[in-house]
């Protein structure tokens, strides 16, 4: 079984931080050389956007334009959890953040990810 499990989400300021969890489970998964997980977001009325994504092996991450340097991505295999490190946060990163793992690398088109979290939200206040 697949499950992925956000956390963390919640009412931020601007300016402030926040650092969104997901705790992964991959067990079905024969290999993982070419597994990413991804954090994507959705807000009211607007298509899902990617956000930024990191190969499990941890050695390589990719971000969107509108958080590099706000956000950063990271993992602990230790725990089979990615977070998502949010500062300088702004009132458009208000959204529902998900989760979701690829078994073919970074991806940031939504339909390359095979599975996904319930998802977190995120209320950036100004």
């Amino acid at each position: 079984q697949v499950q992925l499990v956000e956390s963390g989400g919640g009412l931020g300021q601007a300016g402030g931080s926040l650092n969104l969890s997901c705790e992964a489970s991959l067990r079905t998964f024969s290999t993982f050389s070419t597994v990413a997980v991804g954090w994507f977001r959705q807000a009211p009325g607007k298509e899902r956007e990617f956000v930024a994504a990191i190969k499990w092996t941890g050695d390589i991450t990719y971000y969107t334009g509108s958080v590099k340097g706000r956000f950063t991505i990271s993992m602990d295999n230790t725990k089979n959890t990615v977070y998502l490190q949010m500062n300088s946060l702004k009132p458009e990163d208000t959204a529902v953040y998900y989760c979701a793992a690829s078994r073919i690398g970074i991806m940031t088109s939504a339909k390359w990810y095979d599975y996904w979290g319930q998802g977190t939200q995120v209320t950036v206040s100004s």
